[in-house]
């Protein structure tokens, strides 16, 4: 086993950087050429060859928006749940069709893969290009669905803050309470992308924001796998899986 590998625990998995919302607190920018997704198979694949060495206790697909591909998400999900991983995430602004149909059957589908918890983005940013009704919509499919959901907030500044974003995301989320979806502690956005762009008259410059989702490169938890299948110092497209974790090294960091 990798040293620095020893205490992996979970895996992610950034399913496209293709995205139906254009929110201006985006860390990613926005999102505008951005196209294809993750290959679900070889992604399955990795889950096998990783669960078979180390003892994996969470997962997680998120995006851009994953749900472009829910074909894409319910391969790896139900690679996790095969593999016995107990806690199988979902990030989603649940925006990806109009069609009550579409959104019901994608439910469905979630539900059959093994998706544990699903986290909902919904906040004032996501709402400026996002519309509700499907979200509401397709919030009311999963808890049909029996799977735990909850709303994902992003705060300006802080939770407690009072500025104009917060107090609209306050009352989208008043919304979902009304469903019986409660809300999660959510985040406070980071200065970077399209949050530093648009929004840098609520950040500090004197300031040093930490980034709260960097790792230890010497004692990695969490491994993250991009939409071109990069990992590690490695790629799932060109690369067996056991050679990328077994050939990490600090020193390529």
């Amino acid at each position: 086993m990798n040293e620095y590998l020893k205490n992996l625990n979970r895996l992610e998995f950034v399913i496209t950087m293709a995205c139906t919302g254009h929110c201006k607190h985006c860390s990613e920018g926005d999102h505008i050429e951005y196209s294809g997704h993750i290959d679900g198979d070889l992604a399955a694949k990795a889950i096998y060859d990783i669960c078979r060495k180390y003892e994996i206790q969470s997962l997680m697909t998120f995006g851009g928006e994953p749900l472009l591909y829910p074909d894409v998400v319910c391969k790896i999900h139900g690679a996790a749940k095969k593999m016995g991983i107990p806690r199988r995430d979902l990030i989603t602004n649940g925006y990806f069709s109009k069609d009550e149909r579409r959104i019901k059957e994608v439910a469905r589908m979630l539900a059959q893969s093994g998706v544990t918890y699903i986290m909902l983005s919904v906040d004032a940013f996501h709402q400026e290009t996002i519309p509700l009704e499907p979200v509401k919509y397709f919030a009311d499919c999963i808890k049909k669905e029996g799977i735990f959901i909850r709303t994902q907030p992003a705060w300006l500044v802080s939770e407690q803050d009072d500025n104009s974003y917060n107090e609209k995301t306050r009352s989208i989320l008043q919304e979902f309470m009304q469903m019986g979806i409660e809300p999660a502690d959510g985040n406070v956005i980071f200065p970077t992308g399209n949050a530093k762009k648009y929004l840098s008259e609520y950040f500090d410059d004197s300031k040093e924001y930490v980034n709260p989702y960097e790792e230890d490169p010497r004692n990695v938890h969490a491994i993250s796998f991009e939409p071109d299948g990069t990992v590690l110092d490695g790629n799932i497209n060109r690369d067996c899986m056991e050679d990328i974790l077994n050939g990490y090294s600090v020193k390529d960091v």
